[in-house]
């Protein structure tokens, strides 16, 4: 994050332009909106400016700008000349003031932006590229526009009028959030969108005298393979609404990102002997949050029920009497077939597919060899990177031809994604060649053939 967004309070707060024209008046309508006493230093100014500086109460100097202009006590400072050199000196003299400073369509003279705004006070959203795309971010406020209700200025306010008298009834600040966030769900906000302030009053007298503590409780999330564009709309809201986040190795940090800022993170990744956390430790730790009242997300790579041992989890947490919820994710093999052009069933080619672990168990995978070895079939097999070259050679052991083609996927759906295709008798060796890392998908099938056609990522 190269710039950190601040809401600045500017009523009857001094701030000065410097230049005249409709660039000026422009930023000038902003600052006057906020309250901002506006002072203006032009040799020329534009009529609709000049009614502005007199509606905020502030002082015009028909001149050029002189160092000395900044000696004042100014908020902030904005230069909206058409001359380069102006705005640059201008600029340095607010730096040597620790003033902000915003020179229009300059980055490297300003030391803070102009953001797109969405106006729904006392709510307001902003949108910023750091400069580098004023275009888009206005692209993305139009579209924003539509999405943000203008009665929701109105639900703002309302809140506000309420917010003391929640915070004094209900103390715990986690509860207070998860309060406000069940009744902006309510059909409360619909009332105050309309107008209809006395029904939402008592709704909220209503609401405030039948709170009781909220119960702790689980969200077994799939987070699917790593792009986080792959994640379901209901995930995404638990994620969001979680006070406590426990996360394995194979969740991106993309997909991270997107879950509450101030939620509680925890870290249980588990890769090849070496277990962050035990699964028993996860289990413990799912019931003692929920258990405190927290809404716990455990969110885990690809889908909880394929190869995650979310059913292990929920065996506890029934048996602890804790609530849960359970969110089907994108599982690795489709996820990362898909981004790799590889259908895991064509008519033509592949009229069943199996889903194998390729974990090794005393050094060697458990699988049913004899039933693995079948023409029209894809295997795809989860965890299979240390192990290949023993299941590539029971396969053709077991009468697999040789040249059966074969994929790793890499990384799949991620920006890193890799794959290297190869046959049964040589895939093993194209691992160290084409330095291929966990975690990876390996995909046995005549539709890897059809890899060359259809990929498209």
């Amino acid at each position: 994050m190269e710039i950190f967004p601040i809401s600045l309070k500017l009523q009857q707060q001094r701030c000065l332009i410097v230049g005249g024209g409709h660039i000026a008046y422009r930023k000038a309508l902003l600052l006057v909106k906020a309250g901002a006493i506006l002072d203006v230093i032009a040799p020329d100014i534009d009529d609709q400016l000049k009614r502005l500086i007199e509606q905020s109460k502030g002082s015009l100097q028909l001149k050029v700008f002189e160092d000395s202009d900044l000696d004042q006590a100014y908020r902030l400072v904005i230069a909206a000349t058409n001359d380069a050199a102006v705005n640059q000196r201008v600029f340095e003299q607010a730096e040597l003031r620790n003033l902000l400073v915003n020179s229009v369509d300059d980055i490297p003279n300003c030391r803070f932006m102009m953001p797109a705004i969405i106006d729904r006070s006392p709510l307001v959203i902003s949108v910023a590229s750091n400069g580098a795309s004023p275009v888009l971010s206005r692209q993305l406020r139009t579209q924003i526009e539509t999405l943000v209700p203008h009665g929701m200025g109105k639900l703002a306010e309302f809140s506000g009028q309420w917010r003391s008298r929640v915070k004094t009834q209900i103390t715990n600040p986690d509860e207070r959030r998860i309060f406000w966030e069940e009744l902006y769900a309510s059909p409360l906000k619909e009332q105050v969108f309309n107008d209809n302030l006395q029904t939402a009053n008592h709704m909220m007298i209503q609401a405030l005298s039948e709170w009781t503590a909220p119960k702790g409780e689980v969200y077994l999330v799939g987070a699917g393979p790593g792009d986080p564009e792959l994640l379901t709309l209901k995930a995404l809201r638990l994620m969001q609404q979680a006070d406590v986040v426990i996360y394995d190795r194979l969740v991106s940090p993309p997909i991270l990102e997107l879950c509450r800022r101030d939620a509680e993170k925890v870290y249980v990744g588990k890769a090849r002997s070496n277990h962050s956390v035990p699964q028993d430790g996860i289990n413990a730790l799912l019931v003692q949050y929920a258990q405190s009242g927290k809404r716990v997300c455990r969110l885990k790579g690809g889908d909880p029920f394929i190869f995650g041992r979310g059913g292990e989890e929920i065996q506890e947490l029934f048996a602890s009497g804790v609530p849960f919820q359970v969110v089907p994710g994108i599982t690795a093999a489709s996820g990362c077939a898909a981004y790799a052009g590889i259908p895991l069933t064509h008519r033509d080619y592949a009229q069943s597919v199996r889903f194998l672990t390729g974990h090794l168990k005393e050094g060697s995978p458990e699988l049913p060899w004899n039933e693995l070895v079948y023409e029209n079939q894809t295997l795809v097999l989860y965890m299979g990177l240390v192990g290949l070259e023993h299941i590539c050679q029971q396969l053709i052991s077991h009468g697999q031809r040789p040249d059966m083609p074969v994929a790793l996927i890499s990384k799949g759906t991620t920006p890193e994604q890799k794959v290297v295709v190869g046959t049964l008798s040589n895939i093993a060796s194209k691992v160290s060649e084409y330095q291929i890392h966990a975690p990876t998908l390996t995909i046995i099938g005549e539709v890897v053939s059809l890899r060359e056609q259809l990929q498209w990522l």
